[in-house]
């Protein structure tokens, strides 16, 4: 099953997308029912809709937490290499995996143009693969957490670099770096399509992303770190993960600019700027494509108010 979204009439509908064209199932019905084998066979598909590249879908599912881990050593070790100088993966990154929380209302689907933030002048992309939750677990074992995984579909982490490192410099973040857009897209691909590239608890997708047709990076989503099965565990120790949560995978090796600064300068390759196309294609799971725009405006925010302050006493 291959679950995407468009909108049709003014109205979103979900449906299956296959062979260039989407099928979409009658008004109102629940998208996670398609993912439902049972359910599926006996579904009314309404007229095929054509779908080539310039065609807008909208993000596969109704989305709640969107966690991205960082699970690609090679990606890892050129990020830090552009931030501090040294490629050196620190030992805590292979200990357990990492992720952050990002924008859920900034989800959006291929096709749709993406503003560059207010006040970045270093606008960046990341090619990676995210998991798409199917139904609620709490503290779940890596054995259980594959029958919580509905599917996969490629995940887009538009981030401002600047603004990113500015505010991770707190010791917080990334937060407005990564908060204005993500592309998620074309289609939700449930696990029994790929069962021909499944090596072990991992699977072999060749990736690739294009800056105006030019190859920008390459890598295969095998060589993540951890399996999914692996993040959803973590993503749960302790807490709730609810269908329609999504476990990106962090970007693989080559899969943004931010890793060519590091290895090779800033000038190596100019951020994005506005007319440039952005397309991103995952073995079996699809294309995504985004062209960037001009932005808004950045509206000034005062510094800090001093107070003054004194170390607490000792209770």
């Amino acid at each position: 099953m291959r679950l995407a979204s468009m909108m049709i009439a003014g109205e979103r509908r979900y449906g299956r997308l296959s062979n260039g064209v989407f099928e979409p199932a009658p008004v109102g019905t629940d998208p996670w029912d398609l993912l439902d084998e049972s359910a599926t066979g006996s579904t009314q598909f309404e007229d095929a809709v054509p779908v080539d590249s310039a065609t807008k879908l909208e993000v596969p599912v109704p989305v709640g937490a969107v966690r991205d881990f960082i699970t690609f050593e090679q990606h890892t070790a050129g990020s830090l290499r552009a931030v501090s100088g040294t490629s050196e993966v620190p030992q805590v990154w292979h200990e357990q995996p990492a992720f952050y929380f990002t924008n859920p209302h900034g989800l959006t689907g291929t096709g749709y143009d993406i503003p560059i933030p207010p006040g970045s002048e270093r606008f960046d992309f990341e090619l990676e693969v995210a998991a798409v939750i199917g139904k609620d677990g709490y503290n779940l074992s890596v054995e259980e957490a594959w029958e919580h995984i509905a599917g996969f579909t490629i995940f887009n982490d538009w981030s401002a670099r600047d603004l990113q490192s500015n505010e991770m410099k707190v010791g917080l973040g990334p937060a407005k770096g990564k908060d204005t857009a993500t592309t998620v897209g074309p289609a939700v691909v449930t696990l029994d399509e790929l069962t021909d590239k499944r090596q072990g608890d991992s699977f072999d997708l060749a990736m690739e992303v294009r800056v105006n047709d030019k190859v920008i990076g390459t890598d295969s989503l095998a060589n993540m770190a951890w399996s999914f099965a692996e993040l959803l565990a973590y993503a749960s120790r302790g807490t709730w993960v609810r269908r329609g949560d999504v476990i990106g995978s962090g970007t693989c090796g080559g899969g943004c600019l931010a890793e060519f600064w590091g290895w090779y300068g800033e000038g190596a390759i100019p951020p994005v700027q506005g007319g440039d196309t952005v397309t991103m294609t995952v073995e079996k799971l699809g294309t995504i494509s985004n062209t960037v725009k001009a932005g808004a405006t950045a509206h000034p925010v005062p510094s800090a108010r001093r107070r003054e302050w004194s170390q607490p006493q000792q209770p």
